[in-house]
């Protein structure tokens, strides 16, 4: 059975520049071992990049040894469901990209708070 994103349809990718996702297969995918629920397709904004920063997730910084970029302003990234609550919560979510964002991302936060700061697409 393929995954599903929070609108029930198919999980679409979320970002293969940077590559993304958990198992870093370009896809906010999620499993039992993914404990911090990294299910929430995000489009990094500079106000989200330092408020991560700010609680001990520096996601801006490169780390080369994990294979990982640092991330900047209209990147795309899958997110701890907790931390775009909780950013949510300070007026600094990034913005969602629905189709993206996986079906389990529901368990932690409401659909109507993720449609509500769907990135908008022409």
């Amino acid at each position: 059975m393929s995954a599903k994103n929070v609108l029930g349809g198919p999980l679409a990718p979320c970002s293969q520049d940077p590559v993304t996702g958990f198992f870093r297969d370009g896809c906010c995918n999620t499993s039992s071992e993914d404990y911090g629920s990294h299910t929430i397709c995000a489009q990094m904004t500079d106000a989200f990049l330092a408020f991560s920063k700010s609680r001990g997730n520096d996601l801006s910084t490169p780390n080369p040894e994990y294979r990982f970029p640092g991330l900047k302003a209209g990147d795309r990234w899958c997110l701890c469901a907790a931390r775009w609550r909780e950013a949510a919560e300070a007026g600094l979510a990034p913005p969602v990209i629905l189709e993206s964002t996986h079906e389990r991302a529901l368990e932690v936060v409401a659909l109507a708070d993720l449609e509500y700061h769907a990135l908008q697409t022409a």
